[in-house]
């Protein structure tokens, strides 16, 4: 009766291991996509970016002599334009209307990408580079955790069985460490769920 007892206790604990990696898998493959789906994203979202990734707004401002947008060189070709022709002309006047406003779309195109940087593109980034691999971190560490958890289990279900036959010694202390190994174990795992 014990012997059946134990090897349903054994069938069961297999099928349960086996289950959990079958579910593991599952999460894996999924934390996969998601992060390549976020990199990928990430990486397209950067490409599309017209101003200077990184930077904060004061820096890439229209007036900022690095890397301009086409949209400022449109603006300051326009406004050059403007005052070679002077004020007094129709065209003149009309480029230099058009350079202002191609000035304010081009800061108003700057603040839009910076927001956008800060709000998509660095979550993205952090998710996909930073918290997906420490979620498979510590999925790795539980699953660890749950095969000793599953050892010390089964040890202390072994020594509990043994102890039942009269010729083992001192079953008490062994049974009773070997149960605070489990409980330890159980803790640990609980912890790091």
């Amino acid at each position: 009766m014990i012997r059946g007892c134990w090897l349903n206790y054994r069938l069961q604990a297999a099928l349960n291991g086996v289950q959990r990696r079958v579910e593991g898998s599952k999460v894996e493959k999924r934390l996969d996509l998601v992060k390549q789906v976020t990199h990928s994203t990430h990486k397209k979202l950067t490409a599309c970016l017209q101003g200077q990734q990184g930077a904060d707004v004061e820096k890439r401002s229209v007036k900022s002599p690095s890397k301009k947008l086409p949209l400022t060189i449109l603006a300051q070709c326009m406004v050059e334009g403007a005052a070679v022709l002077g004020d007094d002309s129709l065209l003149g006047k009309m480029l230099m209307m058009c350079g202002e406003t191609e000035e304010k779309l081009a800061q108003e195109l700057i603040l839009f990408e910076f927001q956008i940087e800060r709000d998509v593109v660095e979550p993205m980034y952090v998710l996909a580079e930073v918290d997906i691999p420490n979620i498979q971190k510590q999925r790795k560490h539980l699953a660890k955790l749950v095969l000793d958890m599953d050892s010390a289990r089964t040890r202390f279900h072994q020594s509990s069985k043994s102890s039942s036959h009269p010729s083992t010694l001192q079953p008490g202390a062994k049974a009773e460490s070997l149960r605070e190994e489990m409980e330890e174990a159980a803790n640990r795992m609980e912890i790091c769920r």
